[in-house]
């Protein structure tokens, strides 16, 4: 492959009950209600199909409403075979690892372990530091919130890589952070405003380390994954560059050409962005997050509080800490978040009356029209009664 995948571009970003025998008897209290109307299911059928005739190889979404489920597709899993996308299809979420990272630290600090408004400094001293760049003035807030001012590491030249590389070459989160920090200059000062860069979660990845002792894959997965159930949700191993089945092929138009990407070594993502979960269990995640006891009140409160705009993303995406506040054409409320990856792109939003919704593609967008298709049938399924 001669064309060179830009690396600034890779990161943004229950299954049915069965009516119990009890509830299917006459006179019993009546089963919860299904998501979306016949109308509203039909339509979002539309939408995904629109999604296919915008070019991308193929797209499933899962919606999740009064703990039932409701999934629909277009397109192909695999363009080589025609196979449909897999019903439970694992796929690469990217940034939406951010979010579990994000809950993990909101845990490290109910526990007293963690000061949202401390300097990195205190907890890793003198890994922030370089061209107007300090740790001792940029807070754990201000990384998780995008608004360090920190340089973006996946613009450095090492990352900026064909295929062939990204695949074979082991990276060190923390290796790639001080050459991010030593080799290019702050964006601004911290505070001043909120730019997505993911430079912010390998260093939130590096905090949890060092404040545990374990690695932040140990972590995410103790606190968050298995106390959720999530069975199809992990952090490759170091070197693991196969998804596990089921999974649809990965895709990225390189030179016109539809290019498979499903195998990559993703240590360059780490804790910005290495997940791989499902439609079912990312619904499920951000339910809990939002509606039970993952977090307690008072950290999923500071997770929300003071969404800002970033700057160097669409409009629409308020970023609170590892939560986005996103922007919908209906009067709902969605918080959020979303991945691209090479190979995928996910959307991800749960209102706050608990539809959660989880898009996912298996190519990600490289046109307008493309990138409009996914955006209208992730806010289909969301506002569509």
């Amino acid at each position: 492959m001669t064309s060179k995948l830009r690396a600034s571009r890779i990161l943004v970003g229950g299954v049915a009950l069965a009516c119990a025998l009890a509830a299917c008897t006459s006179g019993a209290e009546p089963a919860a209600p299904q998501p979306l109307s016949d109308s509203s299911r039909a339509e979002v059928q539309r939408a995904l199909d629109a999604v296919v005739a915008a070019g991308i190889a193929g797209v499933r979404i899962v919606v999740t409403e009064n703990g039932q489920e409701w999934t629909a597709a277009a397109g192909v899993g695999n363009a080589d075979t025609g196979t449909p996308f897999p019903a439970d299809a694992r796929v690469r979420i990217g940034s939406n690892t951010k979010t579990f990272v994000a809950t993990v630290v909101m845990q490290l600090v109910a526990e007293g372990k963690v000061d949202l408004d401390a300097p990195i400094e205190r907890y890793l001293p003198g890994v922030v530091q370089g061209d107007g760049i300090d740790g001792n003035h940029i807070t754990v807030r201000n990384l998780m919130q995008h608004t360090s001012g920190l340089p973006e590491y996946l613009e450095m030249p090492q990352l900026d890589g064909d295929y062939e590389t990204m695949l074979t070459q082991h990276f060190n989160p923390a290796d790639l952070v001080h050459s991010a920090l030593t080799t290019m200059p702050a964006h601004f000062p911290p505070g001043e405003k909120a730019e997505y860069s993911n430079t912010n979660y390998l260093i939130v990845g590096m905090l949890i380390e060092k404040i545990t002792g374990n690695s932040y894959s140990d972590e995410v997965t103790r606190r968050v994954i298995t106390p959720l159930g999530l069975k199809s949700t992990y952090i490759p191993a170091p070197g693991e560059v196969d998804l596990r089945d089921p999974h649809p092929q990965g895709y990225e138009s390189v030179d016109g050409h539809r290019a498979d990407l499903t195998r990559l070594d993703t240590s360059w993502a780490s804790s910005a962005g290495a997940m791989v979960s499902t439609g079912t269990d990312l619904n499920r995640f951000f339910t809990a997050l939002l509606f039970e006891n993952l977090l307690n009140p008072t950290q999923l409160t500071e997770m929300q509080k003071n969404p800002k705009p970033l700057t160097n993303r669409p409009a629409g995406i308020n970023y609170a800490l590892g939560l986005a506040n996103l922007t919908v054409p209906c009067d709902k409320q969605v918080w959020g978040h979303g991945g691209s990856i090479p190979g995928f792109k996910t959307s991800d939003g749960i209102t706050t009356t608990g539809r959660a919704v989880t898009l996912m593609a298996n190519q990600r967008s490289d046109t307008p029209t493309a990138t409009t298709a996914l955006q209208q049938a992730f806010n289909t399924a969301i506002c569509t009664p």
